[in-house]
């Protein structure tokens, strides 16, 4: 393999300049890069560290201390008397004009340890305040009192706007719930769904772990709660994400699509360089905390910490659990491009550090659509073909392969490439139109096109459209949701393309040299080839079974459900389980997921949608002969219900990761329960997901008039082999998305079935509403 190790080195597009080649001068500049990174980190690290104060609020604290100094007012003689005392033993006269030498040492030693004080004084007050809930549980229009005057405080409080990560250290930790409290809400979301025998059964059992086991173990997570960043993330992250020995293609990756209709070019190559510059603008303003941090009402900080690993990660895989490897910006300054199973490593910047430009990108992804033609009749360039088909299997099988057959020799250097890489990006030449064969393709790909261990994938299909495949465990879906919107939001209306659809130059940049595209190169032997084979018929086995539906409701949206007087979110879940009765004839359990990111490391909590009051309702719309304006108080009244658990899920107050947090406690001190193990084994037959969108307040709205321009959203595998995952989006006021799977194997399920209840659900709901005006 020497000799196609040779022929796949990394060519210089261009000449190299006189001033670049001398050898002195380059090493200069890689030191003032280096430099300017470490000025970035530095000034970072201060600011964080100074959130909620500035560096203007300790010019006037050392101010206030040369004015008290220098003073003879007898409100400030105690203070100037203590500090002239401190002064003495400085040795400096005060005489002119050491005097004022004097004044100015002590005016900054004191105005900095004041200025100290006042920083952690605000960030502990601040962390108290963000404790408060109350203002998640009033409308915005009908305030109390203390909310009001809690506002007041948080505005005097708080400081200037937050940069990405400096609100981290004032963020509150989440508490522990109360320990009945969690017993009684899980107790009520399953009593409809089991007989009144089992749900005494229930009972009894968690009454006696209340009595024997729970208490060492509450007491426990309080314990944790007050040393950890957070009493539950870095279990969930381990128990439920790495050590999780499923396949994560479609099991645990999800995915998203980009517009509609609309398309702002033609050329897939004009695309992909425009979309990947774009990703590597926001990763550079990741690093450099250039980034906004997320605030609710512009006052409520949200927890910034998953961000971090949104490019440079990939999820290695190991044969008991799973290791999440991010590595740092200054090594993951190159992708990974894929095209017919050829994979290249594509530098994204030029010699003077600049990032390439989406012209210069462009070019390079026709240089490698070129290259990857002409490679396909080398055995050296295609022995890798179908190598990504490993990441879709069994993590213990996949990382026995990689083990035996990828950390040697050039097999290594190539999977560092991969696993270091921002992203990877992925040429496709098929060109799939409809949403939902989109939405198929990038959940699962063919089988061999996605390295689905990497934190992100984005996929260009012949056509120009593209869409995203991200893995989960590094980080929620809002967090891919917003990088996304980044893109597309530039897309619509940034300047990038010109009339002919091929990428601009950007103005005022000119680029340096920089080098093409390098292949990565592999050696498959006869046994690595068939496990790659297997695996490649594992992953199109388990795509044959996935049946996905992606459908867009546009009779109404989220406009006519507010006249309504009813939260869009708690509609549209009401309309779930009424579908999913008319589907089965019967009611599931349902996971919807919400995120806990006020409090400091959070992610996620489940809300339980299933309540008694929405199962009346739904009996009520099939069973019951009741008047519709019964029918719509009882409508209310379950949306009202779920409004306040979706609340109780932010603030913290949850059921799921409170008992999933006692059950790794239980295992982790050898004891046993029967209550936490048949609560936490009860299967998710319904799993759902509102997939979010406009969070970036400081950006130009989007117009959707023209909705061709609307992003349908993404979607997700089910989590139960015998029920349906749901994903759905309200790109605006007057139609919702839905993406629904299932699996085909499964004879209780059929995606499109359930797509046609949920849209005869939503009409039902309008008709009920209509009806009573």
């Amino acid at each position: 393999m020497a000799e196609a190790r040779s022929a796949v080195g990394e060519p210089i597009v261009h000449a190299l300049d006189e001033e670049e080649s001398n050898s002195y001068l380059a090493a200069l500049n890689e030191f003032r890069r280096s430099t300017r990174r470490r000025f970035f980190r530095t000034r970072n690290q201060i600011k964080n560290g100074m959130w909620p104060t500035s560096w203007w609020n300790l010019g006037v604290t050392v101010a206030l201390v040369s004015i008290v100094i220098v003073t003879d007012l007898d409100i400030f003689k105690g203070i100037n008397r203590r500090l002239w005392a401190f002064g003495e033993y400085f040795y400096i006269t005060n005489a002119p004009p050491y005097f004022y030498l004097k004044v100015l040492i002590l005016s900054w030693l004191f105005g900095i340890f004041f200025f100290i004080i006042v920083l952690y004084v605000r960030r502990y007050l601040l962390r108290l305040l963000l404790a408060y809930k109350g203002w998640l549980y009033e409308p915005p229009t009908k305030q109390s009192w203390i909310t009001l005057l809690w506002g007041a405080a948080m505005r005097l409080i708080t400081g200037p706007s937050p940069s990405t990560f400096s609100c981290q250290q004032s963020l509150p930790r989440m508490p522990v719930p109360c320990l009945p409290a969690t017993i009684r809400k899980f107790m009520k979301s399953i009593k409809p769904l089991v007989s009144q025998e089992q749900y005494e059964q229930f009972k009894r059992e968690g009454k006696e772990f209340e009595q024997k086991v729970a208490p060492k173990l509450q007491n426990f997570l309080h314990l944790k709660s007050w040393w950890a960043q957070n009493y539950v993330t870095d279990w969930w992250e381990k128990y439920v994400y790495l050590m999780n020995r499923s396949p994560i293609h479609i099991n645990c990756n999800y995915y998203g699509l980009d517009n509609v209709i609309w398309k702002p070019t033609e050329f897939q190559c004009a695309r992909a360089g425009a979309v990947a510059h774009m990703h590597m603008c926001f990763k550079r303003l990741l690093e450099r905390e250039q980034l906004p941090a997320m605030r609710i009402r512009n006052t409520i900080s949200v927890c910034m910490s998953q961000y971090e690993r949104a490019y440079g990660t990939t999820r290695i895989p190991g044969e008991e659990i799973d290791d999440l490897v991010h590595v740092d910006s200054s090594q993951s300054k190159h992708i990974v491009v894929m095209r017919k199973g050829i994979y290249y490593k594509v530098d994204m910047m030029d010699k003077k550090g600049q990032l390439l430009s989406p012209k210069v990108l462009e070019g390079i992804m026709e240089w490698i659509i070129e290259d990857a033609d002409k490679q396909q009749e080398s055995e050296s360039a295609t022995a890798g073909a179908n190598l990504a088909a490993l990441t879709a299997l069994k993590r213990a099988d996949w990382a026995k392969i990689r083990k035996e057959y990828l950390l040697h020799g050039v097999n290594r250097e190539s999977m560092e490439k991969i696993e270091k890489a921002a992203f990877v990006l992925t040429l496709e030449t098929v060109s799939p139109e409809s949403m939902e064969d989109r939405s198929r393709y990038m959940i699962g790909g063919n089988g061999t096109s996605m390295w689905f261990d990497k934190s992100l994938s984005l996929c260009f299909f012949a056509n120009a459209r593209y869409g995203f495949n991200a893995e989960h465990s590094w980080a929620d879906a809002p967090v891919v949701a917003h990088m996304q919107e980044f893109c597309m939001t530039e897309e619509v209306l940034g300047d990038l393309y010109d009339k002919e659809g091929h990428c601009k130059d950007v103005v005022g940049v000119k680029q340096a040299t920089y080098k093409l595209p390098s292949m990565l190169v592999w050696e498959v032997n006869e046994p690595f080839a068939g496990h790659i084979e297997r695996a490649r018929n594992f992953a199109i086995q388990n795509n044959s079974d996935l049946d996905l539906c992606v459908e867009v409701h546009e009779d109404y949206g989220k406009g006519f459900i507010k006249k309504c007087k009813v939260s869009p979110d708690a509609y549209i879940q009401i309309a779930l389980q009424l579908a999913y009765y008319k589907d089965a004839g019967k009611f599931a359990l349902t996971y919807e997921a919400s995120m806990t990111r006020l409090y400091r490391m959070g992610r996620t909590e489940t809300v339980r949608s299933l309540t008694p009051e929405s199962c009346q309702f739904v009996k009520g719309m099939v069973e019951d002969n009741r008047s519709d304006e019964e029918k719509v108080r009882l409508l209310h009244e379950a949306a009202k219900v779920h409004v306040q658990l979706y609340k109780d899920s932010m603030s913290g107050r949850g059921v799921d990761r409170h008992l999933f947090a006692l059950y790794v406690l239980c295992k982790g001190f050898n004891q046993e329960s029967d209550f936490l193990h048949h609560a936490l084994t009860m299967p998710w037959t319904l799993s759902t997901s509102q997939t979010p969108q406009q969070q970036m307040p400081s950006s130009p709205k989007i117009d959707y008039a023209n909705r061709d321009k609307a992003c349908p959203g993404g979607g997700f595998g089910p989590v139960s082999d015998e029920g349906y995952g749901i994903s759905y989006m309200f790109p605006e006021e007057s139609m919702i998305f839905f993406h629904v799977s299932s699996k085909k194997s499964s004879p209780l399920t059929d995606s499109r079935r359930m797509q046609h209840n949920i849209c005869e659900a939503l009409a039902d709901m309008k008709k009920l509403f209509q009806s009573v005006e």
